[in-house]
């Protein structure tokens, strides 16, 4: 029998529903057949989570995170996931107070980076992805340098992520944008980008750019497949 999946979803809606069809499909597509993983997902309260987060309660993220994994091992989930990346700045918090193991995005991300010769990457994901370093420490303590937009894009990459992506808003002028921005990282150096927002990917594919694209909801669905049928 394979490991039954836990999901923490709703951060956001759009990228918890790329997860499940990425682990479903792709299973069918490698054996044929539709016996894919159970899965279980618990959807949290977005507008709480950008409320906490905006009064820098992170406290708050991390309590409800935890009861969240709770109630998927209650409902029967062998090894869980956060579907977001802002909300790993606390996974360690989370796996240190619940009693069902998680598989680590940014982990996942870096050993998928190191497959290939790559030093540099950029960042691309919410205002606190980027900016409060819990992403840039972890990359730092595997080899990684890491490459951030000024705060100007910063800026623009974040607006279009809370203000059109989580909602299901794509829009080719905010594609635009980032690919503008992705060229300017690519040009001060970056060998790579990592797509560190689950929703960015519906916005951004490889074929629209020249350099290595790192789509983080991929990565981590593809983990969690691996551990479940492994």
């Amino acid at each position: 029998m394979h490991k039954k999946i836990g999901i923490i979803g709703g951060l956001s809606p759009e990228s918890t529903v790329s997860y499940y069809l990425h682990i479903t499909r792709t299973y069918t597509e490698r054996f044929g057949d539709y016996g894919y993983p159970e899965i279980v997902i618990y959807s949290v309260n977005l507008e709480n989570y950008h409320q906490w987060r905006s009064r820098n309660r992170w406290d708050l993220i991390a309590g409800d995170l935890i009861a969240a994994a709770e109630r998927l091992r209650q409902a029967g989930a062998d090894f869980g996931l956060i579907a977001t990346n802002t909300m790993h700045k606390v996974f360690d918090t989370v796996q240190d107070a619940v009693d069902l193991p998680l598989i680590h995005l940014i982990d996942a991300t870096v050993a998928r980076i190191k497959e290939v010769k790559i030093g540099t990457v950029g960042l691309l994901g919410t205002r606190y992805t980027m900016s409060d370093g819990f992403y840039e420490d972890r990359l730092s303590e595997n080899g990684l340098a890491t490459m951030v937009p000024g705060e100007k894009d910063q800026d623009i990459i974040h607006r279009i992520i809370v203000e059109e992506l989580v909602r299901g808003r794509i829009l080719g002028a905010s594609k635009l944008k980032y690919l503008e921005i992705i060229e300017k990282m690519k040009n001060a150096g970056a060998e790579g980008v990592i797509l560190g927002c689950t929703e960015i990917p519906l916005l951004v594919k490889q074929n629209d750019c020249s350099i290595p694209l790192y789509d983080t909801a991929v990565i981590h669905a593809d983990e969690a497949l691996a551990y479940a049928l492994g």
